[in-house]
């Protein structure tokens, strides 16, 4: 089922599931002769915040205008409005089972989302056929807790795959992720100063938008050379 509204640039979706009904929140690649068709980016949100995730909402602005039809997906407990995420097994029945759906446009489709929701495409990209995988606030481990790593979900995508991490993230600082596999096409981009939402302090040498500003401009640019590669 699919509804539109009429004041809005975008579209909704919603789409049943094994754990319940998910919605997809659709945000339409511009069109123009000077642009190829590009990918869809589709971006799952984390187990603590929705779809109105400030890195979530800067990307679906700023990449359809620039040819990339970017998805915003609701898990079924978020869409059913329970507070509590449920276990990630439950996570990733729910993103299968909409994939068809992400996929429907009939172009490459880049796996991607916040916290919980990158370990979900970094769990599934691979089976599913995705094209790369974007991993936005990668939890790399619990804060203070190291020693348990979450790093082989990352690193065991297969795909091109791009974590963009905030400077000061508890749940994984940039200097603390392991090396990607060699051969592996797998990088880390920087936010400075940004916490596990990629806010900055207002103390910090670097605005709000100027550390959004980076954030869009590094995944534009990656996705750009995975069109063009």
């Amino acid at each position: 089922m699919t509804t539109t509204d009429p004041h809005d640039t975008h579209d909704t979706q919603t789409v049943a599931t094994p754990a319940g009904d998910a919605r997809i929140t659709w945000h339409r690649a511009a069109t123009s002769p000077a642009l190829s068709p590009g990918p869809v980016l589709a971006l799952g949100h984390g187990a603590g915040g929705g779809i109105e995730a400030r890195d979530l909402r800067a990307l679906a602005a700023v990449l359809p205008p620039l040819g990339v039809t970017v998805a915003l997906v609701e898990q079924p407990w978020r869409v059913a409005g329970r507070k509590v995420a449920p276990a990630p097994k439950t996570l990733d029945t729910g993103w299968r089972a909409l994939w068809p759906a992400l996929a429907a446009p009939g172009v490459p489709v880049v796996a991607g989302g916040r916290s919980a929701g990158a370990r979900v495409a970094c769990r599934t990209a691979r089976e599913l056929g995705a094209r790369a995988v974007l991993a936005l606030s990668f939890p790399l481990h619990p804060p203070g807790r190291p020693e348990k790593s979450r790093a082989a979900e990352l690193l065991g995508t297969g795909l091109p795959t791009l974590v963009v991490q905030g400077g000061n993230d508890p749940f994984g600082k940039p200097a603390e992720f392991p090396a990607f596999p060699e051969g592996a096409a797998g990088e880390i981009v920087e936010v400075p100063y940004g916490d596990h939402s990629f806010a900055v302090p207002k103390r910090a040498p670097l605005t709000q938008d100027a550390a959004l500003e980076g954030l869009t401009r590094s995944v534009a640019e990656w996705l750009g050379a995975l069109r063009d590669g």
